[in-house]
């Protein structure tokens, strides 16, 4: 008895020790040999892990910035530049610099100025409003107010504000990561160039409907006459669907949209106030360009 079972030892013994040597030899065999500058670029990167590079996780970026031969392909949105280019050090290789980006909410359809015809009681998301019906007023493109770009914001770069029933992007938070803008079922969040001074002038409509529908539906709905379009020096404004679309890399800021614009569809932020002529023709009073918000 004592025989067989130490018989059974060292047999199980020895079976565990062959099979030892051979998964050792099998791991030599297949190891997969991982480039240390991968934990380099890693560190470097902002641990943020947003997804905003098209990898998933900072050190999905880090094994294909690595692995290639070209920087140009990628970015990192949360450390811009500068992390760009302290990458580009590591891996010996050069990376030109990109211009920031940051969210814009192109829908001004406030509570004020975009009428409530019913009321949703049901699962408080964009995603699945969207997916029902078309909303609670006669747009049916524009924000529903839920808060979808809110919940996915990592960087507290967006709130809803009470009043209006809108989203608000702070510039100095957004890293132009873009999860608001995947979030938003209706594409009212767009990433747009970032101009000196925070300074932005867009169309905040994205109504597709003619201009008597839209209008009904949004007090500053784009109506899509196209008057924008003819008084740009830039040809930076094309129209598509009855609606404008102003392209922020031909765009010089120039302003002469927004006064153009009849149904104010067009903000123009964070500029000067403009000097308007009284009726006399003398003294000049301000008005600040925030009113079209």
């Amino acid at each position: 008895m004592n025989t067989t079972i130490l018989f059974t030892i060292i047999s199980l013994s020895a079976v565990g020790g062959i099979s030892a040597v051979i998964l050792y030899f099998v791991a030599q065999k297949f190891k997969v040999f991982e480039d240390p500058r991968i934990d380099l670029v890693t560190e470097a990167l902002p641990a943020a892990n947003c997804g905003g590079c098209g990898y998933p996780g900072c050190r999905g970026l880090a094994e294909a910035m690595v692995k290639s031969d070209d920087l140009s392909p990628f970015f990192c949105p949360v450390g811009g530049n500068a992390v760009m280019a302290t990458v580009a050090k590591i891996l010996g290789k050069e990376v030109t610099a990109k211009e920031p980006l940051v969210a814009v909410i192109r829908c001004s359809g406030s509570l004020a100025k975009r009428p409530r015809l019913n009321e949703y009681d049901g699962a408080a998301t964009c995603t699945i409003v969207s997916s029902l019906y078309s909303g609670e007023t006669g747009c049916q493109y524009g924000c529903h107010g839920l808060g979808d770009c809110v919940t996915v914001c990592k960087f507290d770069a967006i709130y809803m504000d009470k009043e209006t029933g809108l989203p608000v992007v702070i510039d100095e938070k957004c890293t132009a990561c873009g999860a608001c803008v995947k979030a938003c079922p209706n594409k009212i969040i767009e990433l747009r160039k970032k101009f000196a001074k925070d300074r932005k002038i867009f169309v905040s409509c994205v109504n597709k409907d003619k201009g008597g529908i839209a209008k009904k539906a949004c007090e500053v709905a784009c109506i899509g006459c196209g008057k924008c379009v003819k008084v740009c020096p830039h040809d930076a404004i094309t129209l598509e669907n009855f609606l404008a679309y102003i392209d922020p890399n031909k765009c010089k800021l120039c302003r002469k949209c927004v006064e153009e614009c009849p149904t104010n569809a067009i903000l123009e932020i964070n500029f000067p106030p403009r000097k308007i002529k009284d009726e006399t023709g003398g003294n000049t009073e301000q008005v600040k360009s925030s009113e079209k918000e």
